[in-house]
């Protein structure tokens, strides 16, 4: 934000510093920081201009709160992200700030009613643009020696039991992955297997069947439910057999039966 992009001799620069990266170092992806600091359309120009595998924006905007208490809607806080990502013509994903929000707040507070929205879609970015939204439970501001904004530590078998069963890009924060308390990492381990072994993907497609302040529920790509929150749920309602996959604190998943395998890594 402090570099003027509207100069044509500093979006040269850029492009073969990104180049020089790229080639040279062996680096495939860019991270684009604060983001709200300069139009998407220079975003645009470096990624057309480098041509990266992945690209990412930090758009970080507040939430929309009521008395210290996050509103229910905050669509107009995820369309500000869309927005931008818009402006880089779909070259660019952006973290779900919206999502990492909402979900916390939901676990946090018991109210996991929060996990779907008015017209009955995840209420984040991945609701509405799941390829390009990526999402996260923390990361090294909000979390970690910072904390300026930490998803409540119970609560993380179940952040990760939603992102990693959703559409979107999900990932997984480093701090988490090698922490051991209460089998964090071998509940991120099991729920990674299940996204491969089922295909799961950022365009999945994800129906809610239940959201209530102790219990979410949804099936994604009609291969697999997830559940996360203390209350009771099971997906063998009908006619369909799901079995149990995989489960742990306060999150269970289970598997269609006959459901196509893509990968037993």
């Amino acid at each position: 934000p402090n570099i003027d992009h509207t100069q044509e001799f500093v979006q040269k620069d850029l492009v073969e510093w990104l180049n020089y990266m790229k080639k040279s170092i062996g680096f495939n992806g860019w991270r684009f920081d604060y983001v709200k600091g300069y139009a998407g359309k220079f975003t645009r120009a470096y990624i057309d201009g480098s041509v990266p595998e992945l690209a990412i924006g930090e758009f970080w905007d507040s939430c929309d709160y009521t008395e210290g208490v996050l509103d229910y809607n905050q669509d107009k806080h995820r369309q500000r992200t869309v927005d931008w990502c818009d402006q880089t013509g779909g070259t660019s994903a952006a973290f779900d700030f919206t999502t990492k929000g909402i979900l916390q707040e939901a676990v946090g507070r018991n109210e996991r009613w929060r996990l779907v929205d008015a017209e009955g879609r995840p209420p984040g970015v991945v609701g509405v643009w799941p390829s390009r939204a990526v999402l996260f439970i923390e990361n090294h501001d909000t979390g970690s020696t910072l904390g300026h904004w930490p998803f409540p530590y119970h609560g993380l078998h179940e952040g990760y039991a939603y992102i990693l069963t959703h559409p979107g890009t999900p990932c997984v924060f480093y701090d988490h992955y090698y922490q051991d308390d209460k089998g964090l990492r071998e509940s991120i381990k099991k729920l990674l297997k299940i996204r491969r072994q089922f295909g799961i993907h950022s365009r999945s497609k994800v129906k809610i069947v239940k959201a209530v302040a102790e219990t979410y529920a949804a099936v994604v790509d009609d291969k697999i439910t997830v559940k996360i929150g203390p209350g009771d749920f099971t997906p063998n309602t009908g006619d369909k057999k799901w079995v149990l996959c995989c489960s742990g604190p306060q999150f269970a998943v289970w598997n269609a039966e006959g459901a196509m395998v893509y990968s037993n890594l």
